[in-house]
């Protein structure tokens, strides 16, 4: 009878979390379900979820609901839908169609740049893919940045959507333009969109700072390089994080321009390639030493963006780097729970482009008409509301303040709007002094970049801030000798990045590229020693 009752228990315990699944009952009793992967947080969720529901009805009179699918960021989102796709081609190819399964298919179905003169086999399939219904039992990507959805489009996992056909007037300048500063707004060929901008800034606590005695609250990247914050600034690794990846390059881009604008009104007769080919080189170098400062003042890097405003509006950083909805939404949560402004958020001025965050439809949807509506609904005017108007008001979010920005520009052209907005005073496409992004000095190069700021302020932290420390109890010449030494960055200077080092990231072996951040990061860990000593005044 004993055992009989604790076999009993245990299957009571293996049961009780399925019996408790009241999104999955909710699923299955619509009409319909969409079927959609996200980085998005519980309540962009949850609005949109609530949101679609209602303006689907009205539409269609059914019922649908939507069947969320988290795996993380978005590039733990790409490695996903790679590894699905991948299993469902080679079903696809062996099972049905009889082939033989082979590394030439294999590198050559997902393969967007594949040569004329590659295999035959590669070329076929890759074909045979383009052509299939093949899916990964997902419907849509929404939520992201760009560069993944643009790796996705090239892969061949995504499809024209049809927007572009249905609702042609939405895709001109005046409303989702093309291009914007510099940023794609949205795939030529349709088969993605950006569906709500993003941008990125400075999360700061108040309190904090005035604990470090820092009475200016910061407004530019540098600021966070400041001594007084060592072990204050929250980070996550730009490796693990696109979003976060993205706005590092921001500071890159924003030193580039700034060198740019230096140098034409110091030598306004020098010509202009030669002039943005020496800004280029001398701004990546100007803004890696910011990086290197203000790696040198972080307390971690996470691997999760969402970490670092958490952190700052409990007090446990002053500081941190983030997307602008994840700062707002955390001065939003402050100023509901206290009733204080203890916590600020700031976009620096001309640091920070808005680039897009797509939403795309999947090769191979099981619910297309659905899913389409849910693009539809999203890109709607009644569904971009659901971005920056305050809960409880008509149109907007019944629970959440999302605290985000709509991709549609008549969004902030509707004056009856402003009272109702969350962030009356944003205007992304009405900046006065807007940073132009610039694909070609640092796009090709993004992963490089990546892995060069996690190597020279992650994986030698310890070094790094041990010199950092040391160098700010120097003074004179000993201080400036040792600053000089620890921001030794001939090992990864432009040249070398768009050479080198990206050359050996793009062979594809992983064991090289591990080899190779292992050399980089014993030249930092060499240069940051050294420089511990100079100031110490151990070494000359």
């Amino acid at each position: 009878m004993k055992r009989a009752l604790i076999i009993f228990t245990l299957v009571a315990l293996v049961a009780l979390p399925f019996a408790l699944r009241p999104k999955a009952d909710a699923a299955r009793r619509t009409d319909d379900t969409v079927v959609v992967i996200t980085p998005h947080n519980e309540a962009i969720r949850h609005e949109y979820a609530l949101g679609f529901a209602a303006w689907y009805q009205r539409r269609t009179g059914r019922t649908v609901s939507i069947d969320w699918r988290i795996v993380g960021g978005t590039s733990e989102i790409a490695r996903f839908l790679e590894g699905e796709f991948s299993a469902a081609f080679e079903l696809e190819w062996v099972r049905r169609r009889g082939r033989p399964w082979s590394a030439e298919v294999a590198a050559g179905f997902q393969n967007g740049r594949l040569r004329p003169d590659a295999p035959a086999a590669g070329r076929e399939a890759r074909a045979a893919f383009l052509a299939s219904e093949v899916g990964c039992g997902i419907d849509v990507f929404f939520g992201g940045g760009t560069y993944d959805f643009e790796r996705a489009a090239q892969a061949g996992w995504l499809v024209e959507t049809g927007l572009t056909r249905s609702r042609p007037d939405w895709f001109t300048p005046a409303l989702i333009p093309e291009r914007f500063a510099g940023e794609t707004y949205r795939d030529s060929g349709g088969r993605w969109v950006g569906a709500v901008l993003s941008s990125y800034g400075i999360i700061f606590n108040r309190d904090s700072l005035r604990r470090l005695g820092v009475t200016r609250e910061p407004a530019q990247w540098a600021d966070l390089a400041d001594p007084r914050l060592v072990g204050e600034v929250a980070l996550a690794d730009p490796t693990k994080s696109g979003s976060v990846a993205k706005a590092f390059e921001n500071i890159i881009q924003q030193q580039m321009q700034l060198r740019l604008e230096e140098l034409a009104r110091a030598n306004p007769g020098e010509a202009p390639a030669a002039r943005e080919q020496r800004a280029v080189r001398e701004g990546w170098l100007a803004a890696m030493g910011l990086l290197q400062r203000i790696g040198a003042n972080s307390r971690y890097f996470t691997d999760s963006s969402q970490k670092p405003p958490i952190d700052v509006a409990s007090g446990n950083c002053a500081a941190g780097l983030c997307i602008d909805f994840y700062g707002r939404q955390q001065q939003e949560a402050v100023r509901r729970r206290d009733r204080t402004e203890r916590v600020g958020y700031v976009s620096p001025a001309g640091g920070s482009v808005a680039s897009v965050d797509p939403i795309a439809l999947l090769r191979g949807t099981r619910n297309r008409v659905a899913a389409e509506a849910f693009l539809e609904y999203v890109l709607s005017p009644e569904g971009q509301l659901l971005w920056n108007l305050r809960p409880g008001t008509a149109g907007g979010p019944q629970r959440f303040a999302l605290r985000r920005l709509p991709v549609r520009r008549d969004f902030y052209r509707d004056e009856a709007l402003r009272p109702l907005r969350s962030d009356p005073d944003d205007a992304p496409y009405g900046q006065a002094t807007p940073l132009v992004y610039r694909q070609e000095w640092t796009g090709r190069i993004f992963r490089e970049m990546a892995l060069i700021i996690r190597v020279m302020c992650q994986d030698t932290h310890a070094e790094l801030r041990a010199a950092w420390t040391a160098i700010q109890a120097a003074e004179g010449e000993r201080k400036a000798k040792a600053l000089a030494a620890l921001q030794d960055l001939s090992a990864v200077t432009y040249d070398r990045t768009t050479g080198v080092i990206r050359e050996r990231m793009n062979a594809r072996n992983r064991v090289d590229e591990a080899k190779l951040a292992r050399e980089l990061g014993d030249a930092f860990r060499e240069n940051y020693r050294r420089a511990e000593a100079i100031a110490r005044g151990d070494g000359s």
